[in-house]
């Protein structure tokens, strides 16, 4: 029998729900507020805590005060496919044995599936093997690829090209990367699987010599932005365990605390990143072709820049459209957000779009390094796991099935040790039996295929072909990323500024509307979770060196100089415009913005994204 901690408190119940929190009122005649589709935008609004008066002896007990506790075998941060898989996968063997076996899923977003954004096209490999039985299940796998099509842009001509393998989708569903989590949450919970939704999980508790994980603590809520606590205010919760799975998705706050504090990312190369945003959109009838999988390359950005676009047809006229701009690049003028909206209006896809309706917005960083940027995968008590650790294939455009699988593996690992001891466990098999797996093979096939457009598109190409069919994968050397992406901008001054056009509100759109569409709200009254290490850096040395790149790589609105005309600018944090994409935790230029998790529950809404 596995070992089964004791509750200390009364469990899944003892978690208040996020959304039955009060939250201070919308202020309704501030004109400083634009509300849209349930989204409160905040325009030319400070939202941070400025000088307060210092805190009461009182106070300070009330936020230093005991939290109330319950201990797992198993806890799992972030409701993702790797998550949700790695407690689907623990349930079964714990059936299959005949064993008792506590595990939780702690999910920031108001429900599961509302944080999640991505194309998407799944290759079910890992699905296959998690439940077999999936379609009769009815998971939303509605939509078999019927068709490829990979086209070079240029501004106004478009070239069809010869899809690679590794591009070619026979086989593949295109899917709500959002709806297919709900629907593991639902076969989770079925199995037993404590899912908390709502929560965020803010701390990592270690044991008293501080050297092995022990599980986490959820963030406190009802601390106003002054930093005191309301009268709302409720102490989070010990979740003690085990063993600790990080699946919180790219670049997340936890993983990135545990990689500084064990050192993970020692002989890895640094971590690459891009921004993919997306829309969906219902399409005209007569200009939907489902299951069409479509790709473009080249134009609108120039060929030292890394990016593209997705276009793929979902089921009832729906249609997801992407663009993704690797952030590496190194002209600070560039907007992300800006080279999506003016990719829309190629001939190609704007006759598509005419007729049309935009529904939804969202923007999130994914991982573009590879294999040579996983980084060590286990610490004392826990493991990283799917885009925590950074499976993403990027030439295939596709990382579900490595993240649910390599939650398969730790799970694996995870119940074999827990078989063996009744203390917090080290498993040291996990990445042995992961590089053993098809995930490390699928990686490691295609390790230098994104490293060689460092030396620009037309080369990155070249490569990429000579690669993929004169090699086959298995070039007899690799190549490595240099340096990360916060590292790779130019002075402001050897740069060229871009000019953009103006959103025409029919196919492109400015930012604050577009962004009114993803539903993200934060409560207002609570500290920003965007957070400067120094606040003069923004001003003494962004802008006059790089003229402010976080007012424009940011795809949500968030930064922004204001007061620059009366000689005293200053940068304003518009953290409930936040769609928790990460961007400026990555880009900029000295690390000095670290997101950390709000209350839970905050953050964008997607729905069929």
């Amino acid at each position: 029998m596995i070992h089964l901690f004791k509750s200390k408190s009364i469990g899944k119940s003892s978690f208040p729900s996020q959304r039955n929190r009060p939250t201070s009122s919308m202020k309704k005649n501030n004109s400083l507020f634009q509300r849209k589709n349930g989204a409160n935008l905040i325009q030319n609004r400070r939202y941070s805590s400025g000088k307060s008066s210092p805190l009461t002896q009182e106070e300070k007990e009330i936020l230093n005060g005991p939290r109330e506790g319950d201990e797992y075998d198993v806890v799992i941060v972030g409701g993702g496919p790797s998550g949700l898989s790695a407690s689907i996968r623990l349930k079964q063997m714990a059936k299959e044995s005949n064993v008792e076996l506590r595990v939780c899923v702690v999910e920031k977003g108001a429900e599961v599936g509302s944080h999640i954004l991505s194309g998407a096209v799944i290759e079910p490999r890992a699905l296959n093997e998690l439940i077999p039985e999936w379609k009769d299940k009815g998971a939303p796998l509605n939509t078999p690829v019927t068709e490829d099509r990979l086209f070079w842009l240029t501004k106004n001509q478009s070239l069809r090209l010869p899809a690679p393998p590794y591009m070619q989708n026979h086989g593949n569903y295109i899917i709500s990367l959002a709806n297919f989590c709900r629907w593991l949450g639902q076969e989770a919970e079925s199995l037993g699987v404590d899912v908390f939704a709502g929560i965020a999980a803010s701390e990592a508790l270690f044991s008293e010599d501080g050297n092995t994980m022990v599980g986490i603590a959820t963030g406190d809520v009802g601390i106003g932005k002054d930093g005191k606590p309301t009268s709302n205010f409720s102490r989070g919760m010990e979740l003690k365990a085990k063993v600790t799975l990080i699946g919180e998705g790219c670049r997340g706050s936890m993983a990135k605390q545990l990689m500084k504090k064990y050192n993970l990312r020692e002989g890895a190369d640094p971590q690459v990143y891009g921004l993919g945003m997306k829309e969906l959109w219902e399409l005209d009838p007569s200009k939907h072709s489902q299951g069409q999988v479509t790709h473009t390359v080249g134009w609108p950005v120039t060929s030292d820049v890394w990016g593209g676009s997705f276009i793929y047809h979902m089921e009832n006229n729906l249609a997801s459209i992407g663009y993704v701009v690797g952030l590496d690049y190194t002209n600070p003028y560039l907007t992300p957000y800006k080279e999506f909206q003016r990719f829309k209006h190629h001939p190609l896809v704007s006759k598509m779009l005419q007729g049309g309706k935009c529904i939804s917005y969202g923007a999130r960083a994914i991982n573009e390094g590879g294999l040579q940027s996983v980084p060590k995968l286990i610490f004392p008590g826990g493991a990283l796991i799917g885009c925590s650790a950074g499976f993403l294939n990027v030439p295939k455009i596709k990382g579900i099935h490595n993240a649910m699988k390599s939650g398969m593996i730790a799970a694996e690992e995870s119940f074999k040790a827990l078989e063996k001891s009744k203390d917090p466990v080290f498993l040291t098999s996990y990445p042995e039996t992961l590089k053993k797996s098809w995930v490390w093979e699928d990686l490691h096939k295609v390790r230098n295929v994104q490293p060689a457009f460092q030396y620009g598109a037309y080369a990155g190409f070249a490569y990429g072909a000579i690669d993929t069919y004169l090699f086959r994968g298995n070039a007899p050397w690799t190549f490595h990323h240099s340096k990360p992406d916060n590292e790779r901008l130019k002075l402001a001054k050897d740069s060229t500024k871009i000019e953009y056009p103006k959103p025409d509100g029919v196919i492109s759109f400015d930012l604050l509307s577009n962004l009114s569409r993803s539903g993200t709200n934060h409560n207002e009254d609570q500290p920003a979770h965007l957070k400067l290490t120094d606040p003069s850096i923004a001003i003494n040395h962004n802008l006059p060196k790089y003229d402010s790149p976080e007012t424009r790589y940011c795809p949500a609105g968030v930064y922004e100089i204001v007061n620059a005309d009366s000689g005293n600018p200053r940068l304003q944090i518009n953290a409930q415009n936040c769609l928790h994409c990460k961007t400026c935790d990555i880009k900029d230029p000295l690390q000095n913005i670290n997101y950390t998790v709000p209350e839970g529950g905050g953050g964008p809404a997607y729905g069929t994204m």
